[in-house]
């Protein structure tokens, strides 16, 4: 294993230090982990539901409203058809939650045993036969054309709810296609999980009951400065003023207006700006900040007899901080700490959009517990759809998992009653212990487990669905193993005769639901990537790639889209289905893909964010590092270096193989427990505690929790004698 500390530019730390008031040893992360502009930093260190994209940013977002609005007007009835895996079964949930708290006639479908992924003619011909005519897809429906075009003559329409790579320049012939890796979409962040793209859909359709969906708005304000350019307030001779105003759609900035003109400026100039001020303005519901202070720039710049029509939003601002209502939008910009976080130049009229938008979505209802529970299953869905926790899937984690903990909703709290257990997850155990039994549903082909548990209104019949998923997870595992020693020989082979590239199996012993399983231990087991491939009955295959070494699954994969049923996912991991007449030539395109790609088959090489001096290691140090979570894709756990470290113990442990390591370290006013897994054997050959060997240490923290009481240990990665090898 490399070590690998990058050299920084103290400079650059001392700026982010600075800007962002954060310490020397944040911003050396910051720094290090290339988290360096405004909007990266932002959802670091910034965890309200104001700072999640708006919904309505989706070019589409506004469609799908509009016919779900219609449906629940002409009590149409409504089909969510979702994924069988965690994310689909949370996307699922959300929104047939959403539908049933508005009033809705909806029902919902997943694909159960060996149906295939995404919507089928099936469920199509179904549907209608049963008088429905729309249907909504989450986590899925970006690639079924075919089943799209039958809704469509069958006089069904389909809302597309994705988050998966379009597949051909042409999208589906839907009402409406909610996807942010569709280019030209319009939403700033592609990485959603299913779950949060439902979460999307579900917030801009609560947004709908409010009375500003689709209402023509704009912000109005009027600000004077001398010609130095500070503010009224500071200056008793204030010369000039800047008139500023923008228009807004669903909270969306759709256009902006902004003239300056001095205060003892021709009657013909203030005239023709009025005329300007007046078309932008027109038709439009005017919002003001203190509508005195607002009127008397407006009579000065224009004359008395001018009135424009205004609603003053400080009194309403008293649902944010009564103590706003009287401060001055600068003032406000400060608090609302809006400078910090900026791209560019923070002005009067950024600020009071800012404040309004705060404002009506605490109106609205869309700041509270509603979406406190929404945002556990988002959560969920985002990490068990291993998406990165970059951008706002930091707050839908963090702010979801924080939920989970305080309050869990419906079918999680039974689900960890069942799993006794009863410490704050964080999102790493989260994805080590409640989202693969969501998943192991489906892949034993009983996602409705799943969906009792989340969706049944009976604790009876959650607290059952709690105690079935821990069976149907027994179930997947000792499939995994079974079908495992049947492939593993295989997958040697295979690796093998690839020149240790990459693996590739196809075998009637795979069930299609644990394909996916079998390639992430694959890609383990054997470093490479994998595709493995279940042979079913009917004919067809379906099949799993698990990313490793750099490999661009989602090109290799576009390379074979002829070939396909249906194909998709995500650059880490993939899926696809496709005839068994077609596997020959997969197998010889994979392989002359691959063989022509560049592999990244070095030495493992662990990234090291930070080299602590002893005197860091109080217990204090915990809590920095839980700073930065949640950790996950995109934000894996901090590592840290110590130098020089004492073995004060050393102990062999292990419930049965004793094959771990256990160490006490001393850092002076300190001492730490230190854990190396699988480290048993390096003791006395690489390092020895009998000589009170000096060692460098890399390792994350977390929690050793035992009796009740938590204390905070290391993990360490690797462990060296001090001054045996350099770190690169």
């Amino acid at each position: 294993m490399k070590w690998d500390k990058q050299d920084l530019n103290q400079a650059e730390v001392r700026g982010l230090s600075k800007r962002y008031s954060v310490d020397l040893l944040d911003a050396s992360i910051f720094a290090r982990r290339k988290i360096n502009t405004p909007a990266q930093i932002l959802y670091f260190l910034k965890n309200d539901l104001w700072y999640l994209h708006n919904p309505f940013l989706f070019a589409s977002m506004e469609d799908a409203v509009d016919r779900l609005l219609t449906a629940l007007d002409e009590k149409e009835k409504v089909l969510i058809f979702g994924d069988s895996d965690a994310d689909g079964v949370t996307a699922t949930t959300l929104l047939f939650e959403t539908l049933q708290e508005l009033g809705f006639d909806a029902t919902y479908r997943v694909p159960v045993g060996e149906e295939p992924y995404g919507l089928s003619a099936a469920a199509v011909d179904d549907f209608a036969g049963c008088g429905g005519t729309l249907i909504v897809t989450v986590d899925c429906g970006i690639s079924n054309y075919r089943e799209i075009e039958r809704a469509n003559e069958l006089g069904v329409d389909t809302i597309v709810c994705d988050h998966h790579k379009p597949q051909f320049p042409d999208l589906p012939k839907a009402v409406a296609v909610i996807d942010p890796k569709i280019p030209g979409c319009g939403y700033p962040f592609r990485d959603l999980a299913g779950a949060g793209v439902a979460y999307k859909l579900s917030w801009a359709l609560r947004f709908a009951q409010s009375g500003f969906y689709k209402q023509p708005i704009a912000l109005l304000n009027l600000s004077a400065a001398s010609d130095s350019g500070e503010a009224a307030e500071n200056v008793k001779n204030p010369t000039r003023c800047l008139v500023e105003a923008v228009k807004l759609h669903n909270l969306v900035e759709t256009a902006k207006f902004s003239r300056t003109i001095r205060l003892d400026a021709e009657k013909s100039e203030s005239a023709d700006l009025l005329q300007e001020l007046a078309d932008f303005l027109r038709g439009r519901s005017i919002f003001v900040w203190h509508h005195s202070r607002q009127n008397a720039l407006i009579g000065q710049i224009f004359g008395k007899a001018v009135d424009i029509q205004c609603y003053d939003i400080s009194g309403d601002s008293g649902c944010l901080d009564a103590s706003l209502c009287s401060e001055s939008l600068p003032d406000i910009g400060e608090a609302l700490d809006l400078k910090t976080f900026a791209e560019k130049p923070v002005g009067e009229i950024d600020t009071l959009y800012a404040l309004f938008v705060r404002i009506v979505l605490q109106k609205a209802g869309l700041l509270g517990q509603k979406d406190e529970q929404q945002l556990q299953l988002a959560a969920l869905g985002t990490i068990a759809d291993l998406m990165p926790l970059k951008d706002e899937n930091r707050i839908i984690v963090r702010r979801g998992v924080d939920s989970m903990n305080d309050a869990p909703r419906r079918g999680l709290k039974e689900l960890k009653s069942s799993l006794r257990i009863e410490k704050p997850l964080t999102s790493t155990e989260i994805a080590w212990q409640i989202t693969p039994l969501i998943n192991a549903a489906g892949r034993i082909g009983k996602p409705g487990i799943a969906l009792d548990l989340l969706i049944s209104s009976d604790p009876a019949a959650r607290e059952t669905a709690a105690m079935d998923l821990q069976q149907a997870n027994s179930e997947r595992r000792k499939m995994g193993s079974d079908v495992w020693e049947a492939i593993y020989p295989l997958a040697a082979e295979s690796c093998e005769a690839t020149g240790q590239r990459f693996v590739l199996v196809g075998s009637p012993h795979v069930k299609s639901g644990i394909t996916g399983l079998l390639a992430s231990r694959v890609v383990s087991v054997f470093k490479v990537p994998a595709i493995i491939a279940a042979f079913k009955d009917d004919g067809t295959i379906v099949g799993s790639v698990r990313a490793a070494n750099n490999l661009h699954i989602t090109e290799m994969l576009a390379e074979c889209a002829d070939l396909f049923i249906d194909y998709g996912g995500h650059d880490a991991a993939a899926g696809f289905s496709m005839q068994m007449d077609c596997w020959e030539k997969f197998v010889s395109q994979v392989t002359t893909f691959i063989d022509k790609a560049e592999l990244n088959v070095e030495e493992e090489t662990i990234a090291i964010d930070a080299e602590l001096p002893q005197g860091y290691l109080t217990p204090d140090l915990y809590g920095k590092y839980c700073s930065f979570e949640p950790f996950g894709e995109g934000n894996p756990p901090l590592v840290f270096l110590s130098r020089n470290v004492s073995m004060a113990d050393a102990q062999i442990i292990g419930k049965s193989a004793r094959n771990h390591l256990k160490l006490t370290l001393d850092f002076g006013h300190y001492k730490w427990p230190a854990l190396l897994w699988d480290g048993a054997g390096r003791l006395e050959t690489d390092f020895s505690f009998k000589e009170r060997d000096k060692v460098d240490v890399l390792y994350k923290l977390s929690l050793n929790r035992w009796n009740g009481d938590e204390r905070p240990q290391l993990e360490l990665y690797d462990i060296r004698r001090s001054g045996s090898e350099s770190v690169t």
